[in-house]
């Protein structure tokens, strides 16, 4: 039985990919450390929202051939899922590599990884309930588990939420760009007993005219437009990932706003499978599979750093002393219907992530990782895929641990000096 008062070095929030990389790099680093998530699995984005591909973990290139881009957890952590068939290994996409995925099998993967670490402990179907702050330091917070209370204290905090849930709680002022200008939220679903061989890349793009033109025929709605299907390549399953249009005055962190567009992604489903039943021949004797546990958000609040990282840093791919992450992702700006608009760096240059861009202003002890830390908004729409989530994760995990351990004010040295020789000795 955990007390009920519960002390920790570090504390991460939130088991996506930036957490998960957070709260093993920490522990990892010597630091006690918890790992808090509310669903009752890991993987983040890429299991309760079925986003079936990891961006970002390669460098950009001309020329064909993946070339990792992240010493340590990040590169770990993908051969992990290559080893468990749970990754087929990286695939092209004009100059960018990804790394399909399978999400029941990234969940077994990062049960698997924390499991080793003998410093960390899991707390899964936990909420954060509030924050105190006491001198300029993030000392206690209260989390609710099934209607269980419990206190958790901490010496060093990493925000790994997302939405900044941890940063907004206690104060750290936090940014938002306008609604009508967010990044589209995305609903992902899965298909069964499709016939893949009628999906190759040439059939998706008819599939993709056919549903087009139902649209302005008036055959299907709007928010159907746009829809990508991708074969997984186990037998005849695919996943459909659809843009939805969330409204000109959108919250992402409101509930019954959440609530809506999760049910409008259903109905949107329902509409294509049965449109796709009756008018395609690859989808005859099609079934849904799975809808997501959520919605797939690509941009919410984002922490204010002491660092910020621009726009024209991501394009330009200006060196930083203070680096301590790379994003390997151009700008993928989905603000409207029509698809994404993409923009991308200088050379191929990667975008050089600084360690003050990981750590909370006015606040000595929080950090953040993933799609919230301190960038703006074009910026985010290249550093929120998960590639960059874990080397952000690991960068703030190895700071909270060393900061932990009486460093009040880590250097961006030490932390990749830590992330290299840990690399090194990686199987």
């Amino acid at each position: 039985m955990t007390p009920a008062d519960s002390r920790f070095d570090v504390v991460v929030l939130g088991g996506g990919s930036a957490g998960i990389a957070a709260a093993v790099s920490a522990a990892r680093a010597g630091a006690r450390t918890l790992l808090l998530e509310r669903h009752g699995f890991l993987g983040g984005m890429a299991t309760a929202s079925l986003v079936h591909s990891i961006c970002g973990l390669y460098l950009l290139r001309d020329e064909p051939g993946a070339v990792p881009a992240h010493p340590g957890f990040p590169t770990e952590l993908a051969s992990r899922l290559m080893e468990a068939g749970a990754a087929p290994g990286p695939v092209r996409m004009g100059r960018m590599d990804v790394l399909p995925i399978s999400p029941p099998g990234m969940a077994w993967v990062c049960d698997a990884i924390t499991a080793e670490c003998s410093r960390l402990d899991v707390f899964l179907h936990t909420e954060l309930v509030s924050v105190s702050v006491e001198a300029g330091m993030l000392s206690r917070i209260e989390v609710v588990s099934r209607g269980t209370a419990r206190t958790i204290r901490a010496n060093t905090w990493v925000d790994a939420s997302g939405d900044a849930v941890l940063c907004a709680g206690a104060g750290v002022p936090c940014d938002q760009a306008p609604s009508e200008r967010l990044q589209r939220p995305a609903f992902v679903f899965g298909m069964h007993t499709a016939d893949p061989a009628a999906l190759d890349s040439e059939g998706r793009v008819r599939l993709a005219h056919q549903i087009a033109r139902a649209v302005s025929e008036g055959r299907l709605s709007p928010g159907c437009l746009g829809a990508q299907f991708r074969p997984t390549g186990r037998g005849t399953e695919l996943y459909v990932t659809v843009d939805l249009a969330a409204g000109a005055d959108f919250d992402p962190h409101d509930p019954a706003q959440l609530g809506q567009l999760e049910r409008s992604g259903r109905a949107v489903a329902h509409e294509i499978h049965g449109f796709l039943r009756l008018r395609h021949p690859a989808f005859q004797n099609a079934h849904l599979g799975v809808f997501p546990a959520r919605v797939g958000l690509r941009e919410s609040r984002r922490m204010r750093g002491r660092q910020t990282v621009s726009a024209d840093a991501v394009l330009s791919g200006s060196d930083c002393e203070e680096e301590v992450a790379l994003g390997t992702w151009p700008m993928e700006l989905r603000e409207v219907h029509t698809g994404p608009r993409w923009r991308f760096p200088k050379n191929n240059l990667p975008t050089r992530i600084p360690l003050g861009a990981l750590r909370a202003v006015h606040l000595q002890n929080v950090w953040a990782a993933g799609r919230c830390i301190s960038c703006d908004h074009e910026a985010q729409a290249a550093l929120r895929v998960m590639g960059t989530c874990m080397a952000t994760g690991q960068a703030a995990g190895v700071a909270a641990a060393l900061q932990s351990a009486g460093d009040p004010d880590p250097a961006a040295e030490s932390v990749r000096r830590w992330i290299q020789t840990r690399a090194e000795v990686e199987p």
